[in-house]
């Protein structure tokens, strides 16, 4: 009897520290998706701006050059003849590469303190943490820390509320997280890209996110990095450069008979973050130490009260 009693103790504990190591893994699974594609973590690129998909229209792009061939972040000149824009939307974009080139940065989401609306936040931010829920998944992103929200396994109202963010509703398509996206609002700093490119409120896009090889996502990278130029690697972002797993590749369609002439399509591709970003916040940074200026905040005479 002892021998059996102690032969049970070391089954148990033997399989106790079995499933000390297999539980987690075990319990990753079951608190996440059910067997849906593992996104979860900090992910990120060391470029701005959409990559183009092949044989589909192209997204606007910067106009301005380096002399290397790259496009120049210091002067953002959206192409305003790009065939997908509708007149009104091509001369917004015209205005506003005006005043870049002026010398002057024109009013956008991230030096105004407004909220990153999709895509503009896969084209401006550099970081993201996505936290995968059974009903939602949350993508919590480096700079001004924006959120967004994404209702999994849901439908949009019957009648949806403009909200600056829009009403996004998501599901899995066996690797693939898609997530639809309208009811954004329209508003005086409202754009898709960087260029300053409008959207109206008949805005709708399919985000299609899948985890892709992680040679196919440094290819992608790197060529991105050769053509937009290297952005966020003075330490606040920066992609592992050890890390042999998989990336993710975003593509995305928008559709807004309001703003373009037809659908058009692009990418993002992430990789995985090393060390920990910097937090930046917009409100508390007056300072534009690239520029060597500070910029001007409300003041008053007199007291409002």
């Amino acid at each position: 009897m002892i021998g059996k009693a102690r032969l049970f103790r070391h089954g148990l504990i033997v399989g106790l520290l079995l499933g000390a190591l297999v539980l987690p893994g075990v319990l990753a699974v079951a608190a996440g998706t059910g067997g849906a594609p593992d996104f979860s973590g900090r992910w990120g690129r060391n470029a701005f701006n959409f990559e183009p998909l092949p044989g589909q229209p192209v997204p606007v792009d910067n106009l301005k050059r380096t002399p290397t061939g790259q496009q120049d972040n210091n002067a953002l000149v959206g192409d305003h003849k790009n065939p997908i824009l509708k007149p009104q939307a091509a001369e917004i974009v015209r205005q506003k590469g005006e005043i870049s080139l002026s010398g002057n940065a024109f009013p956008d989401p991230s030096n105004q303190c407004y909220p990153y609306q999709p895509p503009f936040a896969l084209s401006m931010q550099l970081g993201v943490e996505i936290l995968q829920g059974k009903d939602q998944i949350t993508f919590l992103y480096n700079q001004d820390d924006q959120v967004r929200r994404v209702r999994l396994n849901s439908t949009h109202p019957a009648k949806v509320t403009p909200t600056w963010m829009g009403d996004s509703v998501g599901h899995y398509e066996g690797d693939t997280l898609v997530i639809d996206t309208v009811g954004m609002k329209v508003g005086p700093h409202s754009m898709v890209d960087r260029y300053g490119t409008p959207h109206s409120e008949a805005f709708h896009m399919i985000e299609r996110y899948r985890l892709i090889d992680g040679a196919a996502a440094k290819q992608a990278a790197e060529a991105h990095i050769k053509k937009d130029g290297a952005a966020g690697l003075g330490g606040n972002i920066t992609v592992d450069p050890e890390y042999n797993g998989k990336g993710i590749e975003v593509q995305f369609t928008i559709d807004d008979p309001g703003t373009y002439t037809q659908p058009w399509s692009a990418k993002v591709t992430y990789r995985r973050l090393s060390g920990n970003w910097a937090e930046q916040i917009c409100a508390e940074n007056p300072r534009e130490y690239y520029d060597d200026k500070t910029t001007a905040v409300p003041t008053a005479n007199r007291p409002d009260f």
